[in-house]
């Protein structure tokens, strides 16, 4: 028989959904055949319009508001998502603070730290312990988070964005041993410097200063990224968990 990536009737929350790269992930796994719930910050406008694209598809979807480092609003996120399309199958915890420019350790303001923890290693705590109940009830699910390349790379001006990254890698292979016995897989993609909408438009998709260090000598898409997220929410990546899974064009290579 073909093998076939289908996610048909599955429920996914997206957080971050309607940025540059959650729009992507969103629309990629609603094409596989998900019902989504599109997570947004502020951008209700953008949300909607997502949202009534991926209904066109013929899918359900839900726009849900939330500060994902807020248990309240984390806890009432879920609420809505399951009165909505029910509880989620996948969680992609896509979602992730800004904070530029980067700049040295000893410049960084101390509450850019903070800030990033939050972002970075308080939203998938929450997320874990508002959806992963459901999903040990239901003997599996897909938890997804989105990690970068600059997690391995620990460049000049990252100290704070790679430490939240970092963090929530721990907390995201502690969290795959913990609940692997129910059959749920715990895994991060960690993507390149990605071409969205915003190079296509701005023309930016060429970088020789990047791509010449990287292996394929480009920079990956969006669409490349979410292929990959899809791979991991779906059946094909059944015994894949506690991954850190670069797709960067081999511009960082995890060796053993």
């Amino acid at each position: 028989m073909p093998l076939t990536l289908d996610l048909t009737d599955r429920v996914a929350l997206v957080t971050g959904a309607t940025g540059q790269l959650g729009r992507v992930m969103a629309r990629t796994l609603a094409q596989a055949g998900a019902h989504v719930a599109v997570h947004y910050r502020g951008n209700e406008t953008k949300a909607r319009e997502l949202c009534g694209e991926l209904e066109r598809l013929g899918r359900k979807a839900v726009a849900v508001q939330a500060e994902v480092a807020n248990r309240d609003a984390v806890f009432a996120m879920r609420d809505a998502v399951k009165a909505a399309l029910g509880d989620p199958h996948i969680v992609v915890a896509n979602a992730v603070s800004q904070v530029h420019p980067w700049t040295t350790l000893l410049e960084e303001d101390p509450a850019d730290y903070e800030d990033q923890f939050r972002s970075c290693v308080m939203q998938n705590v929450l997320l874990a312990k508002a959806f992963i109940p459901a999903m040990i009830a239901r003997k599996g699910g897909r938890y997804i988070g989105i990690n970068t390349e600059c997690t391995m790379q620990l460049a000049p001006r990252q100290s704070a964005y790679t430490s939240g990254k970092r963090g929530m890698d721990a907390v995201l292979r502690v969290l795959a041993r913990e609940v692997g016995e129910h059959q749920i897989t715990v895994n991060q993609v960690a993507p390149g410097w990605t071409i969205s909408d915003r190079d296509r438009e701005k023309g930016t998709e060429v970088s020789e200063s990047y791509s010449k260090n990287v292996p394929l000598r480009r920079r990956g898409t969006d669409q490349e990224i979410a292929n990959v997220v899809a791979f991991l929410a779906s059946d094909l990546a059944s015994y894949v968990t506690g991954a850190y899974v670069p797709v960067c064009g081999g511009n960082v290579m995890p060796a053993v």
